[in-house]
């Protein structure tokens, strides 16, 4: 089962022109723990700092938001009264995780904060996930050249030198990317992984 986020104490910037229905959300947000700042004009997360942003996507444009072309840094939301496909398709393009129908109803913040974060974290786990895969992608050239120095070095067959590169990792208790990268440096012996 999936753990649901605690939103006690998160700071909520609403990026939308003041009015009847951001007070009523940040009365909501109140009620469940954030603290909410109202400001229509571009987000500066330098100046102020924000753990969830919602945004006004019925009239938003860009350079609203910091993070224009790459994955938002923080869990946004994007505030929608309008159908329009253009207006829909920024909030996508903006990273918006969760949609909540304008009039906000007091009952849909909670659900939408709680799965814009949820999302928020998985999407950073996969980003990190991935980036060790590709940078072990990278090495894997390494991996190979380190094989076959073994190979030669310990007269021995591809799968025998593949297991004592994997063996002389584990004991430096490093990725077999790095131990390859080390050896043919000539910062490991290649007699320690035979």
């Amino acid at each position: 089962m999936t753990a649901i986020p605690d939103l006690v104490g998160r700071r909520a910037v609403i990026l939308h022109r003041p009015d009847d229905g951001t007070q009523r959300l940040v009365r909501q947000l109140g009620l469940l723990g954030l603290n909410a700042h109202v400001q229509w004009a571009p987000l500066d997360l330098q100046a102020t700092p924000a753990d969830i942003v919602l945004v006004d996507a019925d009239q938003g444009w860009p350079g609203l938001l910091p993070w224009s072309g790459r994955p938002a840094s923080v869990p946004l939301v994007a505030l929608l009264q309008s159908e329009a496909p253009g207006r829909v398709a920024w909030a996508i393009a903006e990273g918006a995780l969760a949609i909540l129908p304008k009039p906000v109803a007091p009952s849909a913040v909670y659900p939408a904060l709680v799965l814009a974060v949820t999302a928020h974290a998985r999407a950073v786990e996969t980003a990190v996930r991935m980036e060790r895969l590709e940078e072990r992608l990278r090495m894997r050239p390494l991996v190979h050249a380190a094989v076959r120095a073994i190979e030669r070095a310990a007269r021995c067959d591809e799968e025998a030198a593949y297991a004592a590169l994997r063996r002389a990792a584990m004991k430096r208790r490093i990725t077999i990317e790095q131990t390859a990268a080390e050896m043919l440096a000539g910062v490991i012996p290649l007699s320690e992984a035979g």
